[in-house]
């Protein structure tokens, strides 16, 4: 099914959720037999057509979701109970919040209804734990709770455009210690010496994924222990998600050593993958900024640690949740107990957001404004 924004034939707001995104996945062997991530794709139908579909995993273990619910699943199981097998209703390895009910035009209210109660159908009647919807937008978590899920609240950082004519522009609006910080960490970065490409369509080569995959096994080896996706994800990509990527390379005496992984929706572009062989200050943020870039962007998503770079600012991220659907006497126990949990998690997570943003990076009169 088309994003309603994507009939005219232009972007949808992001590739994740898209027929050649999830079909990548599956012909890589990312996801499938053996993953822990199994698809199990959600149809709706209503007068003889598709009304509405969402991405659905039967889920062997909760890596790769970036929501952690570990504790969960521990507490449920030292209480006699099996928490895995669980359905998530999610894109796999990507915590980018979008749409994860995509719903025929005239159909939102049906459609959301019939996969929510159709998710939790399938986890009853095979006496599965949980259903769980991450990353969602905030609407589809509104929605999902009045249905009777549990809503869920983390954050993240996004870079937004406030209207900036240039990224001099954004420097204006900062504190002057922080102006001042990001034009060093630059000049620092690029004098790494040698040059940056910014790549996407028909530029991208077999000879760029061959690169990549090296900075990424090194990131992952380091951060996570296995990569995610594996090295037939990025030919398929090659193929049929060139237009989604903008592939940033930085280069010395013409040989790749650290680049990062862009995926381009419609008005956002989110970053996803870094890595590098060579170890070179402050290069690891420089092609977030996109030097020169022309792509009309107005947010960026990029997956950097907290405090890490100061052209980013808090976001409540949405996470709709119905971890225990009241199968079992254990589950209605537990599901009041995440209940509690989840309000105060809520309350810290706002909590949290308020203190950061006081040691935001903009300049006071300008934080005024935006809030």
């Amino acid at each position: 099914m088309r994003a309603p924004e994507a009939a005219d034939g232009g972007r949808p707001m992001d590739p994740f959720t898209t027929y050649r995104f999830l079909k990548a996945l599956e012909d890589s062997r990312s996801v499938g037999v053996g993953t822990g991530w199994e698809p199990h794709y959600l149809v709706a139908r209503a007068d003889d057509q598709v009304i509405a579909v969402a991405p659905l995993y039967a889920k062997g273990h909760s890596q790769g979701e970036y929501i952690f619910d570990h504790n969960w699943a521990h507490a449920y199981e030292r209480a006699g109970g099996r928490y895995y097998p669980k359905l998530q209703m999610a894109v796999p390895f990507t915590p980018a919040t979008g749409r994860r009910f995509l719903v025929r035009p005239g159909y939102e209210a049906t459609g959301q209804a019939a996969l929510v109660q159709g998710a939790v159908q399938i986890a009853s009647d095979n006496g599965l734990s949980s259903v769980h919807v991450t990353f969602c937008t905030e609407d589809e978590a509104l929605a999902g709770e009045e249905m009777g899920l549990m809503r869920r609240t983390t954050q993240q950082y996004h870079w937004e455009n406030r209207e900036f004519d240039d990224f001099d522009a954004f420097l204006a609006a900062l504190s002057s210690r922080k102006r001042k910080t990001i034009r060093k960490e630059r000049r620092t970065a690029q004098d790494f010496g040698g040059d940056i490409l910014q790549l996407t369509g028909a530029d991208l080569k077999p000879e760029h994924w061959d690169a990549f995959w090296v900075f990424y096994q090194d990131t992952g080896a380091r951060k996570w222990g296995t990569p995610y996706l594996t090295r037939k994800f990025f030919d398929v990509a090659q193929e049929t998600l060139q237009d989604d990527i903008l592939l940033v390379l930085a280069e010395r005496e013409g040989r790749p050593v650290a680049g990062a992984l862009n995926f381009i929706g419609r008005e956002t572009l989110f970053g996803r993958y870094w890595g590098a062989i060579e170890h070179h200050p402050c290069l690891h943020f420089e092609p977030v900024i996109i030097r020169q870039s022309t792509l009309p962007f107005r947010k960026t998503c990029c997956a950097s640690r907290p405090g890490r770079r100061a052209i980013t600012s808090w976001r409540g991220i949405f996470a709709g949740a119905n971890p225990f659907a009241a199968l079992d006497r254990r589950a209605a126990r537990f599901r009041d107990a995440i209940a509690q949990y989840l309000d105060a998690e809520r309350a810290a997570v706002d909590e949290e957001i308020e203190v950061l943003t006081t040691y935001g990076p903009f300049r006071r009169d300008v934080q005024e404004e935006q809030e």
